[in-house]
């Protein structure tokens, strides 16, 4: 029974399996898609994924029910947090120009099961997203008609009363996925010139909106007298934060299109900015008027804006305002759509999912199996799900995407380049030292330097102070305060210090969300936990810091690595604390799921696991004392499929040469 247990080999190579990274081709720029896209095309894809049923639909929601007027703070909160996140986005996206967006950032620095569930919650974030931009595209339509779509569906096909469902089919919602579905699969061209379209009227009835929207303001709906600005407090506007997320995870588009971009090292970056630069300054300014045009308390949910104008007696306005909010939707339903099968053409590629959505039409070049199943599983979400649910469910998968992005960049900034050319001092063995300069010192020293390690560091002690350190190395600067980790591994420092950083973020924001509410912890101790914390993260952060990153790049890099991934977690984690418990629930049902699909597919058929080994000349640097010099030699021995025996035996017979000269 003993004997079928697995050894700590095999759960070594096992663990070695799971934490694999990505090897990426030599010519990043070479695809089997198209490279169509212009940045003014990423630009206007970025702006159509996040202007849309968040503008028209969500500001109503948050508004009334979590965070009052206030949710105008919530939207810059939730848009400085994406700009964090934006910033990893736009360096792996110029630094890696594949589709595949945060699943792809994860695999080629973190590892392999992370990228695979990274990229299982980012296919469910997109099928979510386009199904409840889908039910909110359907809501504005029927309120055109004053209802009467759901009262047809009511009447005539029937109600149902399932927890987290809708009260009704919605067939509109899916009909529209199916043909937005058709003209995706005819190829990223034809999808950027209608998001063009879709945009351009949504941009011009949003000007609509804010000029004839701040003549009608009335600063009394925000007076203490209609509740005041925050009714429900700081708790509910960051509260309305982690929801107002939902408004902003399509830049992510930009990243995922990247295999798709002309120019992706400069277009994406400036896409990006652009973009979020755009949806974060209608977000604000558009709650902004919806909050003092009539009070939050009276807003409709479905249709906050049009319904708002049509209080004030401006019906005219609210059917302009559904017609904008309904070209902005569609703009949301081709990002999601647009990005959802290039994710799993990614996953499919390197083998994690069934091969049979790799395929790529050789006429449209776009991945067409992936479209139609998927596209028809998130109609099918449309027609049974409740819009609130689906929204809240979305969050967390984004919140989650952004999480592993930002750990990415920590890395990725800390491990030696791929591209870097091997240093000279590696290449070749370095010049003997003169017997005039060593001469006195090794009378005097070399007694002291019994062991094989001690004359290694003797001959790299010279050379120390002259070789330029790698990534992940501690800095020169620190090495005489901080020995202890100077004989650790490039990068094995930085490593543990990312594992502290999460696990301080976690306890740090569950002490701020839970210690009071949940937990009920006296003063001292809650305070005494802030502070271990929060001193845990800080310290975490110091010691990546200390070490060598990465050369500057020509390629956009993110400024003031570690702190702003860094926040970028904390902020992240916090908000995914304050979701609602079932979205957790149902969350890790999904995860369950892809663990499944994980082992049982694609840990066998990743290609990574079919790559076969390849041999490699091993380099050993050791030291021979001749007579009263000291030199250093370097001396190529073979792999490890040679026994020790073989390999002392050469080294030995290199020696003796050395030792006759």
């Amino acid at each position: 029974m003993v004997n079928r247990l697995p050894s700590s080999g095999d759960l070594a190579r096992f663990c070695q399996k799971l934490n694999r990274v990505k090897t990426l081709e030599e010519d990043m720029m070479e695809t089997s898609l198209k490279r169509c896209l212009s940045t003014f095309d990423l630009t206007l894809l970025g702006v159509g994924g996040m202007v849309g049923s968040g503008l028209y639909v969500l500001t109503g929601t948050v508004a009334r029910d979590i965070a009052g007027p206030a949710v105008v703070i919530s939207f810059l909160a939730a848009g400085f947090a994406s700009l964090l996140a934006a910033f990893c986005y736009a360096e792996f996206g110029a630094r890696v120009p594949r589709t595949g967006s945060a699943y792809m950032f994860t695999y080629v620095s973190v590892g392999e099961i992370w990228a695979f569930l990274i990229g299982w919650n980012v296919i469910l974030e997109y099928m979510i997203g386009g199904a409840a931009v889908a039910r909110a595209w359907s809501g504005y339509l029927d309120s055109v008609f004053d209802h009467k779509i759901k009262n047809f569906t009511e009447t005539y096909i029937g109600t149902w009363q399932v927890p987290f469902l809708a009260h009704y089919p919605d067939f509109l919602a899916a009909g529209i996925l199916l043909i937005a579905m058709v003209f995706i699969s005819f190829g990223a061209k034809v999808s950027s010139w209608l998001n063009h379209v879709f945009a351009a009227v949504s941009l011009g009835i949003i000007l609509f909106i804010l000029i004839f929207g701040f003549i009608l303001a009335e600063p009394k709906n925000w007076s203490a007298a209609e509740g005041g600005f925050a009714p429900f407090g700081f708790s509910g506007i960051m509260a309305g934060t982690a929801t107002c997320f939902y408004a902003f995870v399509g830049f992510d588009v930009i990243a995922a299109s990247s295999e798709e971009a002309k120019n992706p090292q400069k277009a994406v970056p400036i896409a990006t900015a652009i973009s979020l630069g755009l949806a974060t300054g209608a977000y604000i300014l558009v709650s902004t008027v919806l909050t003092l045009i009539v009070p939050w308390k009276t807003l409709t949910p479905d249709s906050a804006l049009s319904d708002a104008f049509n209080q004030r007696g401006y019906k005219w306005a609210g059917f302009i305002i559904a017609v904008g909010s309904i070209c902005a939707m569609n703009t949301v339903l081709l990002s999601n759509l647009f990005s959802l099968p290039r994710i799993i053409y990614a996953m499919a590629e390197d083998g994690l999912f069934f091969q049979v959505f790799s395929k790529v039409n050789p006429h449209t070049k776009v991945p067409m199996n992936a479209i139609l199943m998927f596209g028809s599983l998130m109609a099918l979400l449309a027609l049974i799900f409740d819009l609130e649910a689906l929204v809240q469910f979305l969050s967390i998968g984004t919140l989650l995407a952004y999480t592993f992005v930002a750990a990415s960049i920590i890395v990725l900034r800390f491990q030696k380049s791929t591209a870097e050319p091997p240093s000279p001092m590696k290449c070749q063995a370095s010049p003997p030292p003169s017997n005039a300069s060593l001469g006195s010192e090794n009378n005097a020293e070399l007694k002291e330097y019994e062991s094989f390690s001690d004359k290694l560091q003797l001959v790299n002690k010279e050379t120390r102070s002259t070789e330029r350190r790698e990534p992940g190395q501690l800095k020169a600067t620190f090495e005489p305060y901080l020995k202890f980790l100077s004989d650790c591994y490039p990068g094995e420092v930085v490593t543990f210090a990312m594992v502290s950083i999460m696990v301080s973020a976690i306890s740090l924001c569950s002490i701020l969300v839970f210690g009071n509410t949940h937990l009920h912890l006296p003063t001292w101790s809650y305070t005494l936990l802030l502070v271990l914390f929060a001193s845990g993260f800080c310290v975490s952060l110091f010691f990546i810091w200390v070490h060598e990153q990465q050369q500057k790049s020509k390629t956009f890099q993110v400024p003031l690595v570690p702190l702003t991934p860094a926040l970028s977690i904390l902020l992240n984690v916090y908000l995914m604390l304050k979701l609602n418990y079932m979205t957790w629930v149902r969350f890790a049902i999904w995860l369950v799921i892809g663990l499944v699909v994980y082992f049982g597919y694609g840990i066998w058929h990743s290609k990574e696991n079919l790559r076969e080994p390849k041999s490699h000349g091993v380099t050993a640097r050791y030291v021979v004392f001749s007579g009263s010099s000291l030199k250093e030699t370097v001396q190529t021995v073979q792999p490890r499929t040679q026994d020790a025996m073989g390999m002392a035996e050469a080294i030995a017979e290199e020696e003796e040469e050395q030792a006759k000269r």
